[in-house]
């Protein structure tokens, strides 16, 4: 969204229903935090420690 208040902005955007807000800015994401859709939107996590979770399957291998 844009604003020229910057504390009414963050105020609306703790509001919003949405994975990523960006407030005056568009598209920054930094890949060490995860990213993905809310309900029904996306494909779920990706970027950070969740997204590997989210994309890798926990094994054990013993010998």
């Amino acid at each position: 969204m844009w604003s020229s208040d910057p504390e009414r902005a963050l105020q609306v955007a703790d509001r919003l229903v949405a994975g990523t807000t960006w407030v005056n800015k568009h598209g920054a994401i930094d890949p060490r935090v995860p990213f993905g859709g809310v309900k029904q939107s996306g494909f779920g996590l990706e970027f950070g420690v969740e997204g590997l979770k989210e994309m890798g399957l926990p094994k054990v291998v013993s010998h």
